[in-house]
């Protein structure tokens, strides 16, 4: 067995440290840790974003990661229950550079640190989180252990070890881990100043969005707009989705390869594209759809994650401030003729949106759900109801 010793770049425990990060090329990270006390491997990843911490580690399009926050001061704002968009926790950790803090929000209601404790979130602070991102963008793709012990004692060798006895994530099916196991209703509405999230009072359209690792606040803004929804599991077939009689078919987020995902997942949507309902697709949905329009996606390097992404609309010369979360990405020369490129991004001008030419059927890779902007997106629920209005 192959021991940390055996790495150059292997550092030694330095004292009064409680966590620990191995990566899979055998570099360790050392600091405190927090939350959790225990064990989890994953992707090691790293997001940009200032703000949004809870609403991330939450994500299910985290699942099997473990993310690095590069903002510096995380848990400066506590946590709350409404920021959340998933009813269980979706990051494998986090890694922290400051140590966490206490709260100052008038909106929060527990610190981080507890809320980890509560969740089973395991993190460590105190890490060069610059130095750790700057090894990530060199190395690409990078796998870690990371582990939690009050008592500072960790056998490294036995870590390493656990940690190259893991599967890669792209072999993956992560869907299976987020998705629900039975379908259900979605009521509510975008949250306000004045009261909260609020409850859909009456609906236009009827759609099923299909579970692959929903957003909640991806269903408010579906609500908001007027649909009546309906979640179905990831592995619904065409005969379970059509029994609720939608009016429009939502691809949601997810975590994971697409291709993995796109065994099951791929059939059911050339079927709904051969019925002809308007279509609309995020993340995870946007791959998964661009399968099945006979597409091909690839891993890229680093990945986007963050809520700093410019992206262009190259139907309206607009530009989008944006938050992202993927790992893969819709391979440009294996688009067929009819599909239209909607969307580019201004970082490294990926796709980022595509669209059938009667505009009944697009997606798009980023999140609009969310508010880097804060409202750059939204225009795109809005379209998805014209589609169905036509």
């Amino acid at each position: 067995m192959q021991k940390m010793s055996d790495f150059l770049n292997f550092n030694r425990q330095p004292p009064n440290t409680t966590a620990v990060l191995i990566l899979s090329d055998g570099t360790s990270f050392w600091g405190s840790g927090l939350g959790a006390i225990d064990i989890a491997v994953g992707e090691v990843v790293f997001n940009t974003a200032m703000t949004g911490y809870q609403e991330i580690m939450t994500d299910p399009s985290y699942a099997g990661q473990i993310v690095t926050f590069t903002f510096p001061h995380i848990g400066n704002v506590g946590t709350n229950l409404e920021d959340i968009e998933s009813s269980r926790s979706a990051t494998r950790g986090v890694v922290f550079c400051a140590n966490v803090t206490t709260p100052s929000n008038w909106r929060s209601n527990c610190s981080l640190e507890i809320w980890m404790e509560n969740t089973g979130i395991i993190g460590i602070s105190g890490i060069d989180t610059r130095a750790l991102t700057r090894h990530i963008r060199k190395v690409n793709s990078l796998y870690g252990i990371i582990a939690h012990s009050p008592n500072g004692k960790f056998d490294t060798d036995a870590l390493f070890h656990q940690l190259t006895e893991w599967n890669e994530e792209i072999g993956l099916d992560l869907v299976k881990d987020v998705t629900c196991n039975h379908s259900y209703n979605w009521t509510e509405s975008r949250w306000n100043l004045e009261t909260g999230y609020c409850q859909q009072e009456q609906s236009r359209f009827n759609i099923v969005a299909i579970d692959y690792g929903v957003k909640h606040n991806i269903l408010r803004c579906l609500s908001d707009v007027g649909c009546k929804i309906t979640v179905v599991p990831a592995r619904s077939t065409i005969e379970e989705i059509l029994v609720h009689r939608p009016d429009g078919i939502f691809l949601s987020n997810g975590p994971g390869n697409p291709e993995v995902t796109g065994i099951y997942a791929v059939p059911t949507v050339k079927k709904i594209l051969k019925i002809g309902l308007p279509l609309f697709g995020i993340c995870l949905g946007h791959q998964i759809l661009a399968l099945a329009l006979g597409c091909k996606t690839h891993k890229m390097e680093n990945g986007h994650r963050g809520a700093n992404h410019p992206v262009k609309d190259l139907i309206t010369g607009k530009v989008e401030i944006t938050s992202q979360n993927h790992g893969f990405v819709v391979t440009e020369t294996s688009l067929p003729k009819e599909i239209i490129i909607s969307h580019r991004s201004l970082f490294d001008g990926s796709i980022e949106g595509l669209m059938i030419r009667d505009h009944r059927v697009f997606s798009v890779q980023y999140h609009p759900e969310a508010s880097p902007g804060p409202q750059d997106s939204y225009y795109l629920f809005k379209r998805f109801i014209s589609t169905m209005e036509t």
